[in-house]
């Protein structure tokens, strides 16, 4: 019997990837200026105000105020009548030195027995369903999400748009676990008051609301979606849009109360949206405002990386890889392997799981250089999906009124790499 699977996303403007975007700029800041940065920075915003917290051990001192500010300036509140507003919110300070009970369990005299950040238990995830390895029904929450963000800024059409959105894609699956067709897609898009009521009555009101309604709906479906369409050349996925699409737009009939005075944001509180959609496992721990001496973060990209290219050297058509460490040690206590009953090897997902061992160094400074992760490369993730995303080589520049300025050379999303399928299909005789 078939079934049902639901993964949703939110946009850059959302309250807590606001949140988190601000914890990963203060984190490249200071990576850009000291490699060797600790930090661990969380963020929490409402109404007019940004508050900032966490540990950090730095040679680097950054304008924290100026970061803040700056980033909350490129998603687009830059009105006060969002009541949360680039120049005038405020900024609340409170981050102090890293523990140094913690410092001396990850520092090594040799750096390659770094130990762990911390305990924890992270996954990696990998399906053949997509183009990117990524979950079907995420992937296509996250492509709406951006569609409707480059519309927004691009302001020629539906500009009545404001910064915080949020989109859902339910995917209908047969008895084989293969996607068969788009069940329901819902986008709730904050927006102006862009239609005024004739008059004070209860009745005029839900008059202009209704033709809000229409209106946004009619542009989601006339405007958003081929542009969503066109950003895909998966023809399998291609195949799954179809005219029965059940579309939510804005159930609630109205949003323009939204962003950080619509409801208060935190780092680290879209930890699925940051990963799978469901799909797979969570250990539980956020990645935003975290250095990778912080496994949470560094592992679950590496976990990643190996569930991608073993999946794209044919090991499995989908897999799901789970390291755990324990703080101030540097091998991982152990390495998990769940291929579902869909493995192309004659293997168990034990014997996999041993070959992972001996295939890939998964100490956390092995992780670091090889993902080249003690790079500015973390702002880029702080929306959409630290998953899925596109390996570039990008040029960044960081200007600081404490030092001088810095343009820096460096890979995004490097644990997307497709770059250990040779050597995993010589140790698989694929």
């Amino acid at each position: 019997m078939g079934y049902l699977f639901t993964s949703e996303s939110v946009s850059e403007g959302h309250p807590d990837k606001v949140a988190d975007q601000i914890s990963d700029a203060i984190l490249d800041e200071l990576l850009a200026y000291d490699p060797n940065s600790k930090v661990a920075c969380e963020t929490l915003v409402t109404t007019g105000q940004v508050v900032l917290a966490g540990e950090v051990k730095s040679k680097a001192y950054v304008d924290l105020q100026e970061i803040t500010r700056d980033v909350i300036k490129k998603i687009g509140y830059t009105k006060g009548e969002y009541m949360f507003e680039s120049n005038s919110c405020g900024v609340l300070t409170a981050i102090h030195e890293q523990s140094a009970d913690i410092n001396r369990g990850v520092e090594r005299e040799d750096p390659m027995e770094q130990g762990a950040g911390d305990q924890g238990m992270m996954f990696g995830y990998a399906t053949n369903e997509t183009e990117n390895y990524m979950p079907l029904s995420l992937d296509l929450s996250h492509r709406i999400l951006v569609e409707l963000a480059a519309i927004r800024k691009e302001g020629k059409v539906m500009t009545y748009l404001r910064p915080d959105s949020k989109s859902q894609v339910t995917i209908e699956y047969n008895e084989e676990n293969k996607p068969v067709r788009i069940d329901t897609i819902v986008v709730s898009t904050q927006h102006d008051d862009f239609i005024k009521p004739d008059n004070d009555s209860v009745e005029a009101q839900l008059e202009a609301d209704r033709k809000m309604l229409d209106i946004i709906k009619n542009d989601v479906i006339t405007i958003l979606m081929p542009r969503v369409i066109n950003s895909i050349h998966h023809e399998d996925v291609l195949k799954l849009f179809n005219d029965h699409i059940i579309y939510h737009v804005n159930p609630t009939g109205k949003f323009v109360i939204g962003g950080p005075h619509g409801d208060t944001g935190l780092t680290g509180r879209k930890i699925i949206v940051d990963t799978y959609g469901g799909k797979g496992a969570h250990g539980g721990g956020a990645f935003s405002g975290k250095d990778p001496s912080k496994v949470d973060r560094s592992a679950a990209y590496a976990a990643r990386h190996i569930a991608k290219n073993m999946v794209a050297a044919g090991v499995a058509e989908e897999m799901l890889v789970q390291l755990s460490y324990a703080i101030g040690i540097a091998e991982p206590i152990n390495i998990f392997v769940d291929t579902y009953g869909h493995a192309n090897v004659n293997m168990t997902d034990a014997e996999i799981a041993d070959k992972i061992k001996v295939l890939f160094d998964l100490r956390p400074k092995a992780i670091e250089n090889n993902l080249k992760l003690r790079n500015p490369i973390y702002s880029e993730t702080a929306a959409y999906g630290h998953m899925g995303r596109d390996s570039k080589v990008i040029t960044k520049e960081f200007h600081s009124r404490y030092q001088e300025s810095k343009t820096l050379v460096v890979e995004l999303f490097t644990w997307e790499k497709l770059d250990c399928v040779d050597k995993i299909k010589e140790a698989f005789n694929l």
